[in-house]
């Protein structure tokens, strides 16, 4: 029933998070309520680990911070080894705050400011450019301990359109031409250590795409090397592993792609003669996707037109994927497990929003009010990118090991929701 997912099962119809009962979670924590298992993610970093280190020993892997920002997933994160990639300064902090040595942080925002890229001066942390104009603002005001650009290789993929990071269309990165000029630029500076770094997607599912980018980024590591006369300390060919959400979709050969990964990888590095660099990768979601469950409670059930509406109290502004990315999440009775009878429903939350709605017209076992739902795969981009939109707080967060159950961010409050404004003196009257 719970396809690749270890830390879930079912006991007598009740749907247990490791070894802790989702009904008895919902009850001491209240709904809606973001649900993390650590030995989920500490097993999906060792699976990760033990093909790279079987496959290319001379590597190092980073941690995607914005895909789960939470304090007591980075301490789980960084006990493991990684690093952090970091996407703005406030990660940086973050990271810092759970001891994340600043040699073991690299700050790859975009489109920095000047005030962000003397921030990241005085952190003194690798800085990861994602723009030449941002690249030689940053030489005048000082040097970063490590000089990396992020480059578009003219080619992405991803879950959806909205998740491609690299071609034509894209935002991010710089040409080849640009990085050229900006690692000039470092080298007569002075700056003394480089890194070539790439991010070309998110959410992929094609194992052979892997392999394809790291050679085309390993091209453009090659002509910067030869005409600037530098050498790369690591080149960082990002993250972008998937994870599968719907039924039909099969997990990602891990093993397969990281052999493949490290055969284009090494043989351009002695072809073309790069020297040492580390091999880099950079995952979020691949390390804490599928470790997340959000539960939210049933409270209204409405037929309308000959449709039938399962009310939840999560919405989009606790989960946005699907109203943002029209994106498919497993949806579970956690308080029925066991029912066979089955119905087609569309599960819908309280925003004042038609895209409030996780799941349409989805064939599910039935549903009544009161019953606990679990929408499954919520560990990577789910509170983080959540809102208080029609002033609806913030849910609380819980980390699960074994049959302890830990708050890790308290739910938030009214007062919090209205804390920072402030009432001009002529409108109190």
């Amino acid at each position: 029933m719970f396809r690749n997912r270890d830390f879930l099962a079912n006991r007598a119809g009740k749907l247990f998070i490791e070894g802790v009962n989702s009904e008895t979670l919902a009850e001491k924590f209240s709904t809606p309520l973001y649900v993390y298992s650590e030995t989920r993610i500490r097993s999906n970093i060792q699976r990760l680990k033990n093909a790279l280190q079987k496959y290319i020993p001379h590597h190092q892997l980073y941690y995607a911070v914005k895909a789960n920002s939470n304090l007591s997933v980075l301490s789980i994160i960084r006990s493991e080894g990684l690093g952090a990639d970091a996407s703005c300064i406030a990660e940086v902090e973050l990271a810092k705050r759970v001891r994340f040595s600043q040699e073991k942080i690299l700050y790859s925002g975009i489109y920095h400011s000047d005030t962000e890229l003397q921030q990241g001066l005085q952190h003194k942390v690798a800085f990861n450019f994602d723009a030449l104009s941002s690249a030689l603002r940053c030489l005048k005001f000082g040097k970063p301990p490590l000089f990396s650009m992020r480059v578009n290789p003219g080619m992405g993929d991803g879950k959806f359109s909205g998740l491609v990071f690299a071609g034509p269309e894209a935002k991010f990165g710089v040409e080849a031409d640009d990085a050229v000029a900006a690692y000039r630029a470092a080298k007569k500076a002075g700056v003394k250590r480089f890194g070539l770094h790439m991010m070309t997607g998110s959410g992929v599912l094609n194992p052979k795409y892997f392999p394809a980018i790291t050679a085309k980024l390993m091209e453009i590591a090659t002509r910067i090397v030869k005409e600037v006369g530098i050498e790369f300390e690591f080149i960082d060919i990002g993250g972008g592993l998937g994870i599968p959400y719907s039924p039909k979709e099969k997990p990602l050969p891990i093993d397969w792609i990281i052999k493949n990964i490290a055969k284009t990888f090494t043989a351009a590095v002695k072809k073309n003669k790069l020297g040492n660099p580390k091999l880099m990768l950079e995952p979020g979601r691949y390390l804490v996707g599928d470790a997340g469950v959000l539960l939210t409670k049933v409270h209204t059930l409405k037929r309308m037109y000959g449709k039938n509406f399962v009310g939840v109290d999560a919405g989009m502004q606790t989960l946005v994927r699907p109203a943002m990315y029209g994106a498919y999440h497993e949806i579970l009775n956690a308080s029925d497990l066991n029912q066979n009878k089955k119905e087609k429903v569309s599960v819908v939350g309280p925003a004042c929003e038609n895209t409030d709605q996780f799941a349409k017209g989805r064939i599910l076992p039935k549903i009544v009010e009161g019953d606990l739902v679990a929408i499954l795969d919520v560990g990577s981009y789910g509170f983080v990118m959540s809102s208080q939109y029609n002033n609806r707080a913030r849910p609380a967060e819980i980390l699960v090991k074994g049959k302890e159950a830990r708050i890790i961010r308290e739910r938030e409050t009214l007062s919090e929701i209205i804390g920072k404004q402030t009432l001009p003196k002529y409108l109190q009257k």
